[in-house]
């Protein structure tokens, strides 16, 4: 496998842009990250943190949507963040290229370094917790980090039941034999873990690369590969109701139930790959994904919303006035 994540806009989230250890090492992300036109820049995720909206993406970017303005706060890394996550109106973490977890206490205002590894040379693609000191970090070759302080410390886990059998016993023999090779190597036989969602039944749901779909029902300290019968890399997925979509590659969009056993993939009018996801209050879902296309999905069909030629969207999220925000390779915008 080579270090193009998700070969989509994905993939420029993940591989365009990368600034380099060295560079960054010269530079002071306070002094030299406050850009006048960060809102138009490569932004890759969006969430709600309370009535406000908090923006993350290359350079260590946070913008944050107040009285529907949007302004950049600055951060301690120039690395780019992939995705953000609050746990309520203050807490808050966003992580990315180089292994980066920053952490706010202030609803996205101030920011501080939790964990940052140059080293791993494995950006995190996803976070959340499921209280105020547990949470769980993972991303790229089978990244995964746990904290049980908050973030103070993370703790590497490798999660081998989500190899394929031939890897487990190629380790198993290489283990044997070669501990420092066993190292290496297992490092890079997981496929990217995408997207960490929790279901209505209080599931993890964990999806990525070459069709992994798999739940844990213990907190991500186990997990259980689903009945999915597709092996194309999953960008993301939304629970709505009782339904789980998951979605990605090419427009490949599956549905079922929390059985997770009976997927049924949901036509599309198009073929652009599909990275982020809205579910309303009223239970309206709304997809985005490359060549700039926006879906809505009722009753399991699809139908085109806008079409933004020459860009991609990445992110979706309503604001406290109920408008949509969308999110992408030319930053921040709302439709016409």
């Amino acid at each position: 496998m080579t270090f193009s994540m998700l070969r989509s806009i994905v993939a420029i989230g993940i591989s365009a842009c990368l600034y380099t250890a060295s560079v960054d090492a010269q530079l002071d992300p306070l002094s030299v990250q406050i850009q006048p036109l960060a809102q138009s820049s490569l932004l890759l995720d969006i969430a709600n943190a309370g009535d406000k909206l908090v923006a993350v993406g290359q350079r260590g970017n946070v913008l944050m949507l107040e009285n529907n303005q949007w302004h950049q706060v600055a951060t301690p890394v120039l690395s780019q963040l992939t995705k953000v996550f609050f746990f309520d109106d203050k807490l808050g973490w966003a992580v990315g290229h180089d292994a980066t977890v920053i952490h706010t206490q202030d609803g996205g205002e101030t920011w501080s370094v939790q964990m940052q590894s140059a080293e791993i040379e494995k950006p995190f693609l996803d976070v959340r917790f499921y209280t105020p000191e547990d949470g769980i970090a993972v991303g790229a070759y089978g990244l995964f980090y746990r904290t049980a302080d908050g973030g103070k410390t993370w703790q590497d886990e490798f999660h081998q039941e989500l190899l394929f059998e031939d890897d487990v016993a190629y380790l198993n023999d290489l283990k044997a034999e070669d501990e420092a090779l066993y190292l290496s190597e297992r490092a890079s036989l997981l496929p990217h873990f995408n997207r960490l969602i929790r279901l209505e039944d209080k599931r993890l749901l964990l999806v990525g690369e070459l069709g992994m779909v798999a739940v844990s029902d213990d907190n991500g300290h186990t997990f259980t590969k689903t009945n999915f019968d597709y092996d194309g890399s999953m960008f993301n997925a939304i629970s709505v109701g009782d339904d789980v979509y998951v979605m990605g590659l090419r427009g490949h969009v599956f549905k079922s139930d929390l059985s997770l056993s009976a997927w049924e993939e949901v036509e599309l009018p198009v073929q652009s790959s599909i990275n982020g996801a809205l579910v309303t209050s009223n239970n309206d879902l709304y997809l985005v994904g490359n060549a700039g296309i926006v879906l809505s999905v009722d009753d399991g069909r699809a139908t085109i919303v806008a079409r933004r030629q020459g860009e991609n969207i990445v992110a979706i999220a309503k604001d406290s006035k109920g408008q949509l925000w969308f999110a992408g390779s030319k930053g921040l915008f709302q439709l016409d």
